[in-house]
């Protein structure tokens, strides 16, 4: 197993300003950290790469569509500016090296039809991945679909959502993740959720039930360390906690009190969390 940290922690832009982190959780003793990528600037992912690389970090990406470009919107002009901004985000996840590029790219963060997928939604959402998914082997990154809860994206809301999402596309570089904080909002069983993307997993997300320090909440631990170890999965295990740093994500993580003593300690309580859950089981 290998054990990174979500940037969104600190900032939304891979800034000059932010590289200090990348020491930082180095020396917090991570394998890998996880980059917000939103703006879409390949020749600063090639020198974040190089100095990823120089630090010895593996590293994963985090994206998100909205309603201009939602990969499923009934207007083929969006659907067209989704698959082209989640191809154009995937060559900037090469420029940097990612070996995987999550998130809820799938359709739009936010935007609410006041019902369920229709078929139609689901059907442009296949297309819009699968040929995500082309790109995506072309310049030799893997994708996780993030699920969310419903009050996030209607498309995809369960492990069982994504496992028949993903058996649609039908596409080797397409995978699904799990986030332990979606699954204790949505799922009624976690083990039965996890076993349901045995063979589809390609990324997951430890946070807790209130976005702060993993382990130290209401999340059901035991289980999903658990079934994660049953389903035999060894890759990336990403922390994805928030705090106070980013104004503009306040929107969307509804966060507006310190819930931690600081981020460097939030991200070493988090490691040696997930270390000895991993070890327990080994």
């Amino acid at each position: 197993m290998r054990y990174g940290m979500n940037l969104l922690m600190w900032t939304d832009t891979l800034s000059d300003e932010a590289m200090p982190i990348l020491d930082e959780l180095k020396e917090v003793g991570y394998d890998a950290v996880e980059l917000p990528m939103f703006d879409r600037d390949e020749a600063n992912s090639v020198k974040w790469g190089k100095r990823l690389d120089a630090l010895g970090l593996a590293r994963s990406a985090t994206t998100v569509r909205g309603a201009d470009d939602n990969p499923m919107s009934a207007d083929p002009a969006v659907r067209r500016r989704g698959i082209e901004a989640n191809k154009e985000t995937l060559d900037c996840c090469a420029a940097a090296g990612c070996e995987v590029m999550a998130g809820p790219f799938h359709s739009a963060l936010g935007y609410f039809s006041g019902r369920g997928p229709t078929e139609d939604e689901w059907k442009w959402a296949v297309q819009s991945m699968r040929e995500t998914a082309e790109h995506a082997e072309k310049v030799g990154v893997t994708l996780a679909l993030e699920y969310l809860n419903r009050f996030e994206c209607y498309l995809l809301n369960t492990a069982a959502d994504g496992a028949r999402f993903v058996a649609d596309v039908g596409h080797p570089r397409c995978t699904m993740m799990y986030d332990t904080f979606h699954a204790h909002i949505e799922e009624k069983n976690i083990p039965a959720a996890i076993r349901a993307l045995k063979g589809c997993l390609g990324h997951v997300h430890i946070s807790e039930n209130d976005r702060s320090t993993p382990g130290e909440g209401n999340v059901r631990w035991k289980e999903n360390f658990d079934a994660l170890a049953e389903i035999g999965y060894d890759g990336l295990m990403v922390v994805e906690a928030f705090g106070l740093a980013l104004e503009k994500l306040v929107p969307a993580t509804k966060i507006w009190r310190r819930m931690y003593r600081s981020e460097r300690q939030l991200a070493a309580d988090a490691l040696a969390f997930m270390k000895r859950e991993v070890e327990k089981r080994r």
